[in-house]
């Protein structure tokens, strides 16, 4: 059982970690596992993140933000209600990733890890997602759509605009 007394998680969550780290050998290979339920919380890696990872871990912060500067799929900042992930590793750029990377890009307004003003969409450019025989594909927080075309990206921003998407929060 953890020492923390005040967590910033809620309760499962924080028995989660305390779980986590009876799994490993040594604590510190529960660090990844518990930043992406920490961000899958949060929204973000915050600094109260890091710090209170950083002490259940046994660690120095810098040792958490190392980690996290590592990993691309860890987030510093809020991301959108709905993250949008498009891949352009090998099979999605030649099946045209770029494309609708673009097209999302002029649809939304935003670039690479932007959040759209009314804080609904965010919008990253990312490597393999694992849906090469049936790419383009791209993930919206954890729904997955492929064999895309830029009117089934538009279709598929509409039902989450309405608010009838896959929603992880």
């Amino acid at each position: 059982m953890s020492t923390i007394t005040n967590s910033i998680f809620t309760p499962e969550t924080a028995a989660r970690f305390d779980r986590l780290v009876t799994l490993y050998p040594v604590k510190r290979s529960a660090l990844v596992p518990m930043l992406l339920y920490a961000q899958d919380e949060v929204g973000y890696v915050s600094d109260a993140v890091v710090t209170e990872i950083a002490e259940r871990l046994d660690l120095l912060e810098l040792d958490v933000r190392n980690v996290l500067s590592y990993y691309s799929m860890l987030r510093t900042k809020p991301a959108g209600k709905y993250n949008v992930q498009v891949c352009t590793n090998i099979s999605c750029m030649l099946r045209g990733g770029y494309e609708i990377l673009d097209h999302c890009k002029h649809k939304l307004g935003i670039g690479h890890k932007e959040v759209t003003a009314d804080k609904v969409f965010s919008l990253e450019e990312v490597e393999c997602i694992g849906a090469c025989c049936w790419a383009p594909a791209m993930q919206v927080n954890y729904d997955f759509h492929d064999n895309l075309t830029t009117v089934k990206v538009d279709e598929i921003l509409e039902t989450y605009r309405a608010g009838q998407g896959k929603d992880v929060k």
